[in-house]
């Protein structure tokens, strides 16, 4: 293990260079000219505005074919992204053709004075202050040397308070939950330090969070709930008054990003008032508002991570300074921190891989979303044959109404697990073939009764979902409400989702560029998070071209033995030319 002041200069080091590189890349991309990054899906060029409500701004546009989605950081601006007048704003909602953003930094008098024209192009906060801060803190602080940091070096080890496990693994036990879930929160519970739980998909882990808080609340503990994004904070927070209603929870952070949450929000945490409760209480909140005014100097007895395999040691870091306690709940084998490095430097970068193996963890091993035969692959591969499907999940099959269709010799619920190769060639980020069988096969599935909300795609870039959007809209109608509840999107947007169908078009069927983008491509994280969003029917839409991208780098072999293996965990059909048309 490194010592302490190797181990900060490193987290420094790795914070201080890749701010550098995405401001590297951000200004290299913006100096692209702007037909270029509109066509790369970088920019929208002629933005109009429609309307502007307080720091809500509805845009509209003739034609979108960025690769922006909810969530992203953009800079609004009439030429250069460099303009004092521009506004950096994140959009909030993208209906292709109209944009909703949140005004982040910037004046909206200027767009108002100039309603037409405008361009987005993509933006990014740096971030690296906060994380200097609270890595300089975690070493001149007690908490951060003595506790935190011991933590991460190993050289300080938890320690279990066997009543306490027991006392929980009963309570636990009796709310219903099933043996690995009970050890789970028990452990979690009797802790006094850290604990680990690798929660693989479908097998409750949000559930757990919720019994977990329950328990730790009921004792008058003051319990943080985070997580890199939003999203997954929301769904914690949501689940706790399901498992019990008596229990305070709020929100800390804007109102703008808590559409899709059922708990109050408040801006700060004074607004709250929780301050002055006298027991227990769940606040969630990303780490970054514990840096702001909005969560500064509250402390907290427990911090609960939730998809803690996205997390970095920093943003790790950053959480743990506000507690004494610390419950990391995620799944290595999915997706790691979005960052500029390689997969494995991103993988090296997560508090979950970091800690896990040291003897503090549990394993949810029972999924109540796939079915037996979607849960042999993942099971096998990533979970070492330890992830076994509920008894009522296993039997559990695609319900078709009788109405026949040209595609049921793929949709066929006998057979759970598909690969419908195409046989197509030389596509890399777009393909058309693949998206117009994807968009036969969401018709088909809708003619047989499937709820249009049931039904997911996931795909590699999002110029290939754009383009599946595009098809959709053009064929069901602009307005058409079953298009817009379908799922169409990247394999990192759909972590953490489940639908009864997914289709995954692999899109790319150039086995020079598939060798190029082997690290990206199949990534076996990427590859996990895909093949475990159905509950009962995988259809894979792809080409077997891809699968020679070992040929141009034979380094590539065993990623592309991995793919090959969920092919091969598939019924396997290969459509003869000619048949699309």
């Amino acid at each position: 293990m490194p010592s302490t002041e190797d181990l900060i200069f490193r987290l420094r080091s790795l914070v201080q260079a890749e701010a550098q590189k995405q401001f590297a890349a951000l200004d290299q991309q913006w100096s692209h000219p702007l037909s270029e990054r509109v066509a790369k899906g970088w920019a929208i060029e002629g933005l109009n505005i429609e309307r502007i409500e307080g720091n809500m701004v509805r845009l509209s546009c003739v034609t979108n074919d960025s690769r922006f989605r909810e969530g992203d950081l953009l800079v609004l601006h009439q030429g250069n992204p460099k303009d004092p007048n521009a506004l950096h704003v994140e959009l909030q909602y993208d209906d292709e053709t109209e944009l909703d953003v949140s005004i982040i930094h910037g004046n909206h008098y200027f767009l108002s004075a100039n309603p037409y024209n405008w361009i987005a192009d993509q933006d990014w906060f740096d971030a690296s202050h906060f994380y200097l801060e609270a890595l300089d803190t975690v070493s001149d602080s007690n908490r951060g040397r003595s506790v935190i940091l011991a933590l991460l070096k190993g050289s300080l080890m938890p320690k279990i308070d066997y009543a306490r496990y027991e006392r929980a693994m009963q309570e636990a036990a009796q709310a219903g939950l099933n043996d690995s879930q009970v050890d789970a929160v028990a452990q979690a519970y009797a802790t006094d330090l850290l604990h680990l739980i690798q929660g693989p998909p479908g097998t409750g882990k949000t559930l757990m969070l919720a019994h977990l808080a329950r328990l730790l609340v009921a004792d008058g503990q003051r319990v943080l709930v985070t997580a890199l994004t939003h999203r997954a904070i929301h769904n914690a927070l949501n689940k706790i008054p399901q498992v019990d209603d008596s229990i305070p929870v709020c929100k800390i952070g804007q109102e703008t990003v808590a559409g899709d949450l059922d708990v109050p929000n408040f801006k700060n945490f004074d607004q709250s008032h929780f301050g002055d409760l006298t027991g227990g209480y769940v606040i969630g909140a990303t780490p970054f508002a514990l840096r702001t005014n909005r969560l500064s100097n509250v402390e907290f007895d427990v911090v609960l991570f939730d998809e803690a395999s996205q997390v970095t040691l920093p943003l790790a870091i950053m959480g743990m300074l506000a507690g004494d306690k610390y419950i990391f709940i995620g799944d290595e084998n999915q997706l790691p921190p979005v960052n500029i490095f390689s997969v494995k430097e991103a993988q090296q970068t997560s508090i979950f891989a970091y800690l896990s193996g040291r003897g503090n963890d549990s394993m949810l091993n029972i999924t109540y979303r796939l079915n037996d035969v979607l849960t042999e692959w993942p099971s096998r591969t990533f979970y070492s044959a330890q992830l076994q499907p509920s008894a009522e999940a296993a039997k559990r099959r695609l319900r078709l109404s009788s109405q026949a269709s040209r595609w049921d010799f793929v949709l066929d619920p006998s057979a759970p697990a598909v690969f419908l190769d195409l046989g197509h060639k030389n596509t890399t980020t777009r393909s058309r073939q693949e998206a117009e069988v994807v968009v036969e096969l969401i018709l088909a599935l809708l003619e047989h009764g499937v709820s249009a909300d049931e039904i997911g795609v996931v795909v590699p870039y999002r110029a290939q979902s754009r383009l599946i959007r595009s098809i959709l809209r053009r064929i069901m109608g602009q307005e058409s409400r079953p298009w817009k509840r379908l799922a169409v999107d990247t394999v990192e947007r759909m972590q953490g989702q489940e639908r009864e169908v997914v289709l995954v078009s692999f899109t790319t069927a150039s086995p020079v560029f598939a060798a190029q983008m082997a690290d990206f491509l199949f990534q076996p994280q990427r590859l996990n998070v895909a093949a475990t969003r159905p509950r009962t029917k995988l259809i894979l839409v792809g080409s077997h071209h891809m699968l020679a991208a070992d040929q141009y780098d034979p380094q590539q072999a065993e990623t592309l033995a991995l793919m090959r293996s969920l092919i091969d965990s598939c019924l396997q059909i290969s459509l003869p030319e000619g048949s699309l048309v």
